[in-house]
């Protein structure tokens, strides 16, 4: 079991050169078991995915679950360029939840409609398959997912990986100081082996600028990683304002106080035995 990060970038891309060695694409990390593929999340990462699952499957269908946190561009925006979708041997399933504004299809759909794309998702000849969700613990091809919300504006979801033994945390966009979001975040990340979460601010950014944005800091992120007896911190949804050399810095401060955190860059791989 492994995963790998095609997209670690928040917010918007950033096709900078100072920012190549960690990458500009936009939220997308795929878990590979023996048994399945899990998606989670669909920034422009995912247009990279595409391709790679094309390379190794070939004329083979590709099934995968695919988990959304949240309906903001940065999470959904590689959906149009999945070249997988536009395969009628392929299957997928979209998790995510519904709000009062919209629903995982809905908000899938909606931003490929006119004028926003030259073709809407009738294009895409996969079989497609959409499923609301909540705080919840099902199970999928063998893995048990637990769902919990997050701080953050429109609402985000939480994901807690269990297979075989071994536990994953994705948790990313979560702003500290709401009592239940500390509450949720905390209990997902519980004796993690590996914690993926909002690493977005420098402490200074967040106090002086960023309140109420929606996202969290690197020492959070340690904070949450040694309450919660987590094995290895894995920094995330970097700022697009943060080339590598700021990320640099981020991480030695991380290591500084939490000597098992790593930041996320484009193709890196964190294998589970």
């Amino acid at each position: 079991m492994y995963l790998r990060f095609w997209g670690v970038r928040g917010s918007t891309p950033t096709p900078q050169r100072g920012n190549l060695r960690y990458g500009g694409n936009t939220s997308c990390v795929e878990l590979r078991t023996r048994d399945g593929i899990f998606v989670f999340d669909c920034g422009t990462g995912l247009r990279l995915l595409g391709h790679s699952l094309r390379k190794e499957f070939g004329k083979l269908p590709i099934k995968a679950r695919i988990f959304i946190s949240h309906y903001h561009w940065d999470h959904i925006q590689g959906i149009p360029f999945f070249s997988p979708l536009y395969g009628q041997q392929n299957h997928f399933d979209f998790h995510s939840f519904k709000s009062t504004e919209t629903n995982v299809r809905q908000a899938l759909e909606d931003q490929m409609l006119n004028p926003y794309f030259p073709v809407d998702m009738r294009a895409m000849l996969a079989r497609r398959y959409f499923h609301e969700i909540g705080e919840e613990k099902q199970s999928y091809d063998g893995v048990s997912v637990t769902s919990k919300w997050l701080n953050h504006p429109q609402g985000c979801m939480g994901y807690r990986i269990e297979h075989n033994g071994k536990v994953i945390v994705y948790a990313t966009d979560n702003e500290p100081g709401n009592p239940e979001g500390d509450q949720n975040v905390r209990a997902l990340a519980q004796g993690a082996d590996v914690f993926i979460y909002d690493s977005q601010y420098t402490p200074h950014e967040y106090k002086t600028a960023k309140k109420n944005w929606g996202h969290s800091t690197w020492e959070e992120a340690v904070s949450i990683a040694r309450e919660a007896d987590v094995k290895k911190l894995v920094l995330f949804h970097h700022d697009p304002d943060h080339d590598d050399r700021a990320i640099d810095a981020i991480l030695r401060e991380s290591r500084r106080q939490f000597r098992s955190a790593i930041a996320a860059k484009e193709g890196l791989i964190v294998k589970l035995k």
